[in-house]
Order: C-alpha cells, then sequence, then structure tokens
C-alpha cells in the first residue's frame, strides 16, 4: 500500500516553506469526484493547505519591494487536481498521510491534512462535512466481521424482487501486488448512476419504505466494506427502464486514497458508462477532463491497470447485476489477514478470539451442536442459519460450493410451538406482525449434557441474535435449550447484530426465559437430568441462589434445630477436622442450585432427615443428636456420618439407576407404539399403492385398446386413400387419351378445312 499524495499537495507545501504567496483561484464548477457531504469544492488538496479566513488574506496583499521575486522562477499552477505519486521529501511532511496501518482497530488514527478552507457557503449556510475518518469510526459497529458480511448478502438478498438468483463470494488475487481480495457478486437488478452514488453516499435508502426487504437505514454497504477492507470498487450494470438505455457504473470508495491524499472530505472516483447503438459511450455529466481525472484515479489507487481491465470485470457479468471487491483487507496484530482462507478451501473462516478450536473438535463429535459451536468464526456456518427462509432457486455460493440452507428446527427434539403475543398497539388492535411463534426444544445432542442453548432471533428473515442466551442459572439448568422465533415487532439496530433497547424487547426476554424455565421443568428427566419437581428454579446467576442463608441463635439461648431450607456443604469444599480436633468447614454452608445432578439432591435430603439434623449451639458450632437425646459435636459424629454418608449415596445412585430403568421403559414402549403405528400407515400405504397399480393396469389396458382402434381406424383410412389415388390416376390417364384423341381429330380436320377454301 504504497503512500501517494497528489502534485499540488506538495506543491503548496513546497510554496509555504519559501514564503510564496500564490493568489488563490475560485474552485472549478465541476468537481472530479462526488463529494458525500454536497459541500464545496474545499475537498481539493489544492486548497486544504490555505487555514487563513477572508481578513487574514487582505493583510497578505501587501505591497513587495520591486524585483523581490524575480531570482526565483515562477510555480505553474496545476489545471487539475490530478493526484500523482509524490517524492519521498512530500512524504515525509505528511507523516500521517503515509502511514500504512493494515489493522482495522489502528486505522482510525488519522486526523488528515491542517487547514479548512471553511470559507464556502451555499447559499450563506455552511455544510457540515464528512472527514474520512468517519468511515473507520462508522465502520466500528461492526465488532464481529461475520456480521459485515451479512449486510451485503443483505443486499443481494433484497435483490430478489429483481430477478436475482444467486449471490457468489469468492477471494481473487490483486495482479498488482498479489494480495488477496474479497468478491460478493450477485446478478440483481444492477444499480444505474444515480442509484450507485446513493450507495456510495451515506443514509440515502431506497429501501426502507418498501415491504419484504432488509435494508433501511441506508448505512450498511459503508460499514460493511470498510469493515473488511480499506477499500472497495463496485461494478454495476443496470438494464434500462421506462425509455432509459443501458448504464454501466464504477465507483470506488478507497480509505487509502483518502488518507494518504490527506483528504479532509470524503470523495468517490465514479465512471458512467452508456450503451448506444451496440457499443459502450462515456456518459459524461460535467466534462470530460473531470471523466478522464476520474478513470486516472481509479486506475491508480485500485487493483487494476488500466480501463480494459476494468470492462473485463463488465464481462464477467451477465446482462444485470453488481461485482464488488472489497481489496487492502485488514490484518490482526501479528501481521496475518483477519480472514482465514486457507483453513478450508470452501469457506472463509475468522482468526483471534472468535476461533476456538475445542468447539470445532466437539463439532465434529457433537454434528447437531455443530452450528452453535461454529457460527462465531466461520462464514459458511453462519450463512447457512443466517435467514429462516430461502426464496426458491436463490443460491448463495461461498468459494464455488453452495452453502446449504438450515433450520434450527431440524437440530430438534421433543420440540413445542408456543405462540408469543405483545400487548397490542396504541389502537387496541393486534397487528399481523404483533405475534411471535416460538419453537423450543432440546437439542438433539442435549443427552450428552454439552452446554448449547439459546434462541435463534429473527427479524424479517433476517438473524439478528444468534443463540441468544438469556437465563444464565447456576449449575446446569436450561443446557440444551434452543429456540427459534421470527419477532417482527421489534426494531433491530443498524448493525441488525442486536435490538434496540424497548420495553416491547424487555418483556420478550422475559417471557422467553420464562418459556425456557417451564420447558427445562417440564422436559430435563427425559434426557437425563435429575426431576425438579415442585421446586422453585433460580433465576440469574446473580441472583442469591449461591449466597449461604443467614442462621439466627435463639434469644434464649437454648439449642434449637433450624428450620431454614436444606443446606448442605458445596461438593469441592467438603468439612474438614482441624488440628486442635474442632469440626471446621473449607468453605463454610451453602445453599445449592437445584439444577445440578440427582446426588445433589440426595445429599440435601440427607443433610434434612432426623437422623443427622443439624443442631446450633449457642457457640455457633455443629452438635448432632445422639440415640439418648443428648448432644454430641462434631469430632465424636464425624466417622459415621461419613459412613452413613456413603451409604446413603449408594442407596441414592441405585434408586436413580431403577428410576433410569424405569425411564428408559418408558421410552422404549413409546419407541414400540411408534414402530406400531408407523406399521399400520405403513401398511394403509401400501394398499393404496396396490390400488393406485391396479388402477394404473386397467387405464394402460384402456390405452391398448384404444390404440388398438386407432391403428385399424388409421390402416383403413390409409386403404382407402390408396384406392382413391389409384382411381385418381386413371382418370388422369383416361382424361389424357381424350386430350390425345381431341387433338388427333383437330389435326385430321385442318387440312380438309384448307382444301374446302
Amino acid at each position: 500500500m504504497d503512500a501517494r499524495v497528489k502534485q499540488e499537495a506538495a506543491a503548496a507545501s513546497s510554496s509555504s516553506r519559501r514564503g510564496i504567496v500564490l493568489d488563490k483561484k475560485p474552485p472549478p464548477a465541476d468537481l472530479p469526484f462526488i463529494d458525500l457531504d454536497s459541500g464545496s469544492s474545499s475537498s481539493s488538496s489544492g486548497e486544504s493547505d490555505d487555514d487563513e479566513g477572508p481578513s487574514k488574506k487582505r493583510k497578505r496583499g501587501v505591497v513587495l519591494p520591486e524585483g523581490f521575486l524575480q531570482p526565483l522562477p515562477p510555480l505553474p499552477q496545476p489545471e487539475s487536481p490530478a493526484p500523482g505519486p509524490a517524492s519521498p521529501r512530500a512524504l515525509r511532511q505528511l507523516p500521517q498521510a503515509g502511514a500504512a496501518i493494515k489493522q482495522f482497530w489502528k486505522a482510525g488514527d488519522y486526523e488528515g491534512r491542517p487547514g479548512g478552507g471553511w470559507d464556502s457557503y451555499s447559499g450563506g449556510i455552511d455544510h457540515v462535512r464528512v472527514h474520512p475518518k468517519f468511515l473507520h469510526s462508522n465502520a466500528t459497529s461492526h465488532k464481529w466481521a461475520l456480521g459485515a458480511f451479512a449486510e451485503l448478502l443483505d443486499n443481494a438478498m433484497d435483490e430478489v424482487s429483481n430477478g436475482a438468483t444467486y449471490v457468489k463470494i469468492d477471494m481473487l488475487k490483486n495482479r498488482k501486488d498479489g494480495s488477496r481480495m474479497l468478491l460478493i457478486e450477485d446478478n440483481g437488478g444492477g444499480m444505474d448512476p444515480d442509484r450507485l452514488r446513493q450507495c456510495m453516499s451515506l443514509g440515502y435508502s431506497a429501501k426502507s419504505k418498501m415491504a419484504n426487504t432488509i435494508g433501511q437505514y441506508g448505512n450498511g454497504f459503508k460499514t460493511s466494506t470498510m469493515r473488511l477492507g480499506a477499500d472497495v470498487i463496485v461494478f454495476s450494470r443496470c438494464r434500462g427502464k421506462d425509455g432509459k438505455s443501458v448504464t454501466q457504473s464504477i465507483g470506488m470508495l478507497s480509505y487509502t486514497f483518502l488518507r494518504s491524499t490527506g483528504k479532509e472530505d470524503i470523495v468517490v472516483p465514479m465512471l458512467d458508462y452508456e450503451r448506444r447503438e451496440g457499443s459502450w459511450n462515456q456518459l459524461i455529466r460535467s466534462s470530460f477532463s473531470d471523466w478522464k481525472r476520474n478513470l486516472e484515479t481509479i486506475i491508480q489507487w485500485s487493483p487494476f491497470s488500466a480501463e480494459e481491465d476494468l470492462f473485463q470485470q463488465f464481462s464477467l457479468m451477465g446482462d444485470n447485476g453488481t461485482r464488488i471487491i472489497i481489496y487492502n483487507l485488514w490484518e490482526d496484530d501479528q501481521g496475518f489477514l483477519e480472514l482465514d482462507f486457507d483453513a478450508d478451501p470452501y469457506d472463509m473462516q475468522l482468526r483471534g478470539v472468535n476461533r476456538d478450536e475445542k468447539n470445532i473438535q466437539m463439532a465434529k463429535k457433537f454434528p447437531n451442536s455443530r452450528h452453535f459451536l461454529t457460527y462465531r468464526h466461520s462464514l459458511r456456518s453462519y450463512a447457512s442459519i443466517l435467514y429462516l427462509r430461502i426464496p426458491p432457486r436463490f443460491r448463495m455460493i461461498l468459494r464455488g460450493k453452495d452453502i446449504e440452507h438450515h433450520n434450527i428446527v431440524n437440530d430438534m427434539m421433543l420440540s413445542q410451538e408456543v405462540t408469543y403475543r405483545p400487548q397490542p398497539g396504541a389502537d387496541g388492535v393486534y397487528k399481523d406482525t404483533m405475534a411471535a411463534v416460538v419453537t423450543i426444544g432440546f437439542v438433539k445432542d442435549a443427552k450428552h449434557h454439552i452446554d448449547v442453548q439459546g434462541f435463534n432471533v429473527y427479524h424479517k428473515n433476517r438473524l439478528i441474535k444468534p443463540f441468544w442466551r438469556l437465563w444464565n442459572p447456576a449449575g446446569s439448568c436450561g443446557r440444551g435449550v434452543i429456540g427459534v422465533l421470527e419477532a417482527n415487532f421489534v426494531e433491530p439496530a443498524h448493525d441488525k447484530q442486536g435490538f434496540e433497547r424497548t420495553t416491547v424487547l424487555a418483556r420478550l426476554e422475559t417471557r422467553l426465559v420464562q418459556m425456557q424455565k417451564n420447558y427445562w421443568r417440564t422436559n430435563s428427566p427425559r434426557i437425563g437430568y435429575a426431576s425438579l419437581g415442585n421446586i422453585r428454579l433460580p433465576s440469574e446467576s446473580a441472583g442469591g441462589d449461591d449466597s449461604p442463608e443467614p442462621q439466627t441463635p435463639s434469644k434464649s439461648g437454648r439449642h434449637t434445630v433450624s428450620t431454614s431450607k436444606p443446606t448442605v456443604q458445596s461438593p469441592d469444599k467438603f468439612s474438614s477436622l482441624s488440628k486442635d480436633g474442632r469440626h471446621t468447614s473449607s468453605g463454610g454452608k451453602t445453599r445449592m442450585s437445584p439444577c445440578f445432578e440427582s446426588r445433589t439432591l440426595n445429599l440435601q435430603e440427607l443433610s434434612s432427615s432426623p437422623s443427622t439434623e443439624a443442631v446450633n449451639g449457642d457457640d455457633g458450632s455443629l452438635h448432632q443428636p445422639d440415640s439418648n437425646g443428648g448432644k454430641t459435636n462434631g469430632l465424636s459424629t464425624a466417622a459415621p456420618l461419613q459412613v452413613v454418608d456413603i451409604e446413603q449415596l449408594r442407596e441414592e445412585n441405585r434408586q436413580l439407576r431403577e428410576r433410569l430403568a424405569q425411564q428408559d421403559g418408558k421410552i422404549l414402549s413409546k419407541l414400540q407404539h411408534d414402530l406400531q403405528t408407523e406399521r399400520e400407515r405403513c401398511r394403509t400405504l401400501e394398499s393404496q399403492l396396490q390400488e393406485a397399480q391396479r388402477k394404473i393396469e386397467q387405464l394402460n389396458r384402456e390405452q391398448e385398446t384404444l390404440i388398438d382402434i386407432f391403428q385399424e381406424e388409421r390402416e383403413r383410412r390409409e386403404a382407402v386413400e390408396q384406392n382413391l389415388r389409384k382411381k385418381k390416376q386413371e382418370a388422369s390417364a383416361t382424361i389424357q387419351d381424350l386430350l390425345d384423341k381431341v387433338k388427333l381429330l383437330e389435326k385430321m380436320k385442318s387440312p380438309n378445312g384448307k382444301s374446302q377454301s
């Protein structure tokens, strides 16, 4: 990424060092670039060096001594602000422009060139500029790079209404420096010159008022492309509509160009072509010189070396569509590209914290949980669940291989559907979008007790929150429960990776947590978790589930039996004997979450049984009632209590095995019943199939009979036709004979007539 500055920038800086005051000429009427802030031509680097106001300009206009400037040759005024390669000396004068930063989170360290030329007006009203640094600041909304890919896929999905049948994502090589580039291409309706300018601008969105479209803010293209790479070039071909001719346009949004030339405004070089009389002609909006400067800028700062290379990109497209190439891709702190193209030849994956090798190995072992374990780093995995429904015959192709659409519902077992309706609107009437059908169930790998849970929440068919984890209790509560819903009544954030925090969203969160709790309480024993019965499930892990319960001694000083909830010591913090023989605990008594394994519940029963009921003394020590009604301290009862614990645990394990065996018997009987039902259904289908075959055979026989009848009729008709042809030939021969006789008679009469005359 070579650092370059404009020629006029170097000349202006050189002249300022020599103390020369140049007369400032008015800016040209037509700019060679598209200014995104609709501002004046002050973005030209030839004017950015002058940071003086109008009053200071008048002070500079003093009369210098005669001949003061004669030893110095006059400096030619550049005709155009076309950028060119700068000298090393000029590059040293602009270190902030020449620095090539390849890490995304460091690319915002750019202040531009000092000065401003803020004396430009439009109708007496100042225009707010858009600094190039805003491109980076705006792109930081995508903390996750795959979320930027989703924005570009959304644009292609919205083109389905214009006939798009595929979107293709691939990796290309830059012919100039051999670096890797990203390609996103679709065969939708394409963009005409005006629409491409809106695409490159900020905030324009024609889709915000269209139904069934995902884009609405007019910001996704800029944030997503600038998050993936420093520069992007767009090729778009559009069919003529409403009597207009076919056009093709090129636009380049280059952070490298803006940064290296010290721009203070966002400018976008663009080229337009129009097809007339079978050939492509330049569509000039201002002047040919401006069009040529745009071409030179694009060739200099893009991966292409000539106009023919640009045209070759259009030859790779169909009659219409859009081809986006993102280059100068961002790197991580180790100097590697953020995107890993080598791990899988048919995928694009992320490096760094989003990639967990343990999850990758687990995904191979548990295929039904593969998307949960890999969507954070794999574009193929994320794109397969990005949309709830895929339009018919629409393909998403990643590096030459189709992305198979996947519905998370197919990974569920014991699934249920729950309809959620939020409170009605201001008119008191439910709208069509004011409802969500929540499909909830266990992931098919839940029997292995892996920590997979969360809700996939879609908005207008687009995944906003993948595996949204709302319930975070202590222990294993909620583990394995996943859900899917489409909530069109909540508004997504502008990066489409979350929702706006509203009251409606808060109510939805509360309802989803309640759904998960109810489902877990009812169905968790069916996959091997302990039955909780009527035990109240804990709330968040930050609640009071893990806090010890205080015990207040009796005012009378007597030993009182604890009537609080059963408490046991944490499994990893069992009590032990201290050196002085007293019974101590390493972690104190802790009320455990009921979501632990069944042995925790058994320990609670053990601690609350009469034989081992705890009694609090005045000194806070633990005592056990003996068989005679007296009290013994923990030293004398520690060993028997441990023996009882072991025996009790063995008994509980035996009971657990029996319950599991009973549960297996229930499941087996249910499976047998299902098998019997399936057999009966198969018999019914077989009888229906035999009946259908019988009808087909009857129809075949009828068809053969009809064919025979038609054949006989055809043969009879052919015989009649043959007979008629024969008679026709005989009649023709008779007619010919008669004609010959007539001619003969005429010849015989002719001499007689002459002789009579």
